[in-house]
């Protein structure tokens, strides 16, 4: 059995694909299995992965029957791997090739590493984070340190995560057929009270590589991925009261503050390309700002009260 599964969801990513694949197949820890989810495009992206297949025993393609979606894909992938550890890549992304054998050394320590994540802007050039000191935390200190950080790390991309935990987490938001937008928190929102330790692994040398695509879902807007941000805003605010108590309660209402200001401005930004109204756009941009200042005060106020 394999030390950690990749699961790479593939729709689509033809330019990339092979990159992506490449930083896997040549990573210096070579106990891996590398999974490609075949989601039905309608690329040759399959072909690509097919390719790379015959020539290394290590990658599986699993094909859906028709199209998931980013959130369902990814379980599919977990479903058929065979590690007790899985990790995410999105085939328009690549990994470093000695990151695998640096987390391997902390693997059985933690039930959760997140990595380094470098996310590349339009000049094509990859923002490295401050952060150099690796460290490891129990939950509480997790939650204190990304509360009061500009950060909630909750990203699947960037973490390797033990299988099981996953597998239940799944089970809280399964009924979510489909879904490409904002799946991550969704199902991070019920990951996270299972895990007890969680390790800091930071690096500007090795990491997870976050590419700009300009034809990516989370950089192309229109009405239906606003409208599925909202349902999936919707089901937060709905539940997340009782989720859990305590500690990880507080933190579910910073991350849904955070969710109200970025999601305000989302939806300013969305309004300002579609609607030409100029009193309307007047209107919404002022409302945008007093909300901004009320939730930003809001999120001060609370992380001084918890933590």
């Amino acid at each position: 059995m394999s030390k950690i599964s990749i699961i790479l969801p593939t729709y689509n990513v033809e330019p990339y694909i092979e990159r992506a694949l490449q930083s896997c197949i040549n990573q210096t820890f070579k106990d891996i299995e590398i999974i490609v989810v075949d989601d039905c495009g309608n690329d040759k992206s399959i072909e690509i992965a097919k390719d790379y297949a015959k020539k290394d025993e290590r990658i599986k393609i699993i094909h859906n029957e028709k199209n998931l979606g980013l959130l369902r894909a990814r379980y599919e992938g977990v479903k058929a791997s065979n590690s007790s550890y899985i990790m995410f890549l999105d085939p328009d992304d690549y990994l470093e090739l000695s990151l695998c054998e640096k987390i391997v050394e902390i693997l059985c320590e933690n039930d959760m590493i997140c990595y380094s994540l470098f996310k590349q802007n339009e000049e094509m050039q990859f923002i490295k984070n401050d952060e150099e000191i690796s460290q490891k935390f129990n939950l509480n200190d997790y939650l204190s340190h990304c509360a009061n950080s500009k950060k909630c790390y909750w990203n699947l991309c960037a973490k390797v995560i033990k299988k099981e935990k996953y597998l239940q987490a799944y089970q809280y938001i399964k009924h979510f057929e489909k879904i490409n937008m904002g799946e991550d928190l969704l199902i991070f929102l019920y990951l996270l009270p299972s895990i007890k330790t969680i390790y800091f692994l930071c690096s500007q040398n090795y990491g997870y590589y976050y590419c700009f695509n300009i034809s990516s879902l989370t950089l192309s807007y229109d009405n239906r991925k606003c409208n599925e941000q909202i349902r999936i805003l919707n089901f937060i605010k709905e539940n997340f009261l009782t989720l859990k108590k305590g500690l990880v309660y507080k933190f579910y209402f910073i991350i849904f503050l955070d969710l109200c200001l970025y999601r305000e401005e989302d939806l300013y930004n969305f309004y300002k390309q579609n609607i030409s109204n100029a009193f309307l756009l007047y209107t919404k941009k002022k409302i945008f700002k007093f909300k901004k200042r009320l939730i930003t005060l809001a999120k001060k106020i609370l992380i001084k009260l918890y933590f």
